[in-house]
């Protein structure tokens, strides 16, 4: 509690009963109904305290947020959907900025547009856009916000044909340092336009993005099943497969458990074009070996967004580590699938996302997003639910890391990005 007890004797009881007259939304302090609820985010090993916690409403709470803390020289966190591994989404004795009730989306399906504020969900903007049959690339987690996602640089299963999240971004409204609102696109503040596509949340509170939209209803997803011992020739059938795979198509491998606890290997995707067109697209990969599972399927959009989400549940244990591959070799396939074997908790997906397509189409420096010219990105997800099991699970996850450090490209994607500070943020923002 002493960082609690700093900070309220920092704010006066005077200015704290202002500031809850001020603000729209509730105003949280430890102790306080809610208090509990509003502090957990996505991940569960993150249990960090607010002195502060502003519910907003509007963008003025926001720039009450933000002025309160500056005056007062507090640590500021902002919250949209929480669903962040390294838990940026709150701190410890400071103010934290939830967006999570402006989550508004306003469709314009003439223009082919979509304003969201900066506190809604993949799943809130699939849900309003899908009316109209439009979407925009997303994250593969419908619960993840929409905010971080885009501003980090944004892969989906839409990135290969229509981009990523940033660059399919039309404008920003951001409320800065200095508590003003600003508008950033590319015709007004460029510069600050271009840092928000690509460079993290690191120049203010965005409390709405406006994004461009495309045809998107019906799209040809799911994933195949395989026994984990057939793992090395599915992954380099998938490998040679994508070479050639159309923009349309986007699949990601991986190592994981079945929901009955089977290790298998699973090839994951969605095809968004002509559906005659995709069978025909995937039918050399869906008649690869003998799949225990084939769940590939005929579905609308908005249920292809959910796929992953009861596999990466809220509040369990995560720590991850991540960085992108110079070659998705048969040595770094080896090793993958040797390390994958010890994995300690059947929640801990390891997972190859491939890029390509138009995601690599924006010019190195169009945009704040550095990595254009990766194809393979490397995701390691230590997921498990009791707390005395952090340290092995932990340790799985830094061995398999340091095994492939042979085939890493020392880059890693800002939105995957752990605690690790100094060297690896170089290597996020490039």
């Amino acid at each position: 509690m002493e960082s609690f007890n700093t900070v309220l004797e920092t704010l006066p009881q005077a200015l704290l009963a202002v500031i809850k007259e001020k603000a729209s939304g509730d105003v949280l302090t430890p102790g306080d109904a809610g208090y509990n609820e509003a502090r957990q985010i996505w991940n569960g090993m993150i249990d960090r305290k607010p002195s502060l916690i502003i519910r907003c409403l509007t963008v003025s709470d926001v720039q009450l947020a933000v002025n309160t803390a500056r005056e007062n020289k507090l640590p500021l966190a902002i919250r949209g959907g929480g669903h962040n591994v390294s838990g940026n989404a709150v701190c410890d004795g400071g103010i934290m900025v939830d967006l999570s009730l402006m989550k508004k989306v306003q469709v314009d399906p003439e223009g082919l547009t979509a304003k969201a504020q900066g506190g809604a969900t993949w799943g809130d903007m699939d849900k309003a856009t899908q009316v109209f049959g439009l979407a925009t690339t997303g994250g593969i987690i419908s619960s993840t916000g929409i905010g971080g996602l885009t501003l980090g640089g944004g892969v989906g299963w839409l990135v290969r044909k229509y981009g990523m999240s940033c660059d399919n971004l039309l404008s920003a409204e951001i409320v800065t340092a200095d508590g003003t609102l600003q508008t950033a696109s590319l015709q007004e503040n460029p510069d600050l336009f271009w840092g928000l596509r690509g460079a993290g949340g690191n120049f203010g509170v965005v409390t709405s993005l406006t994004f461009r939209l495309h045809p998107v209803a019906t799209v040809l997803g799911g994933m195949l099943l395989y026994p984990r011992q057939e793992a090395k020739s599915v992954i380099q059938h998938y490998r040679t497969f994508m070479e050639t795979a159309p923009d349309e198509l986007t699949l990601y491998a991986a190592l994981l458990h079945s929901p009955d606890g089977v290790p298998v290997v699973a090839i994951m995707g969605c095809y968004n074009g002509d559906m005659q067109n995709g069978e025909d697209v995937l039918k050399p990969i869906r008649s690869f070996g003998a799949p225990i599972a084939d769940l590939f399927g005929q579905q609308p959009y908005q249920q292809m967004q959910t796929m992953l989400d009861a596999s990466l549940p809220h509040y369990n244990r995560y720590y991850w580590k991540s960085g992108f591959l110079q070659a998705l070799s048969d040595e770094a396939i080896d090793t993958i699938i040797a390390h994958g074997a010890t994995v300690p908790s059947p929640f801990s997906p390891i997972i190859i996302e491939m890029y390509g397509g138009k995601a690599t189409a924006e010019p190195e420096g169009g945009t704040a997003f550095p990595h254009r010219q990766a194809l393979y990105d490397l995701v390691i997800v230590s997921s498990w639910t009791a707390p005395e099991e952090d340290e092995k699970n932990i340790a799985w996850a830094r061995g398999l890391w340091e095994a492939v450090q042979p085939f890493t490209a020392n880059k890693v994607y800002v939105n995957t990005l752990g605690t690790e500070g100094g060297d690896r943020v170089k290597e996020a923002y490039g």
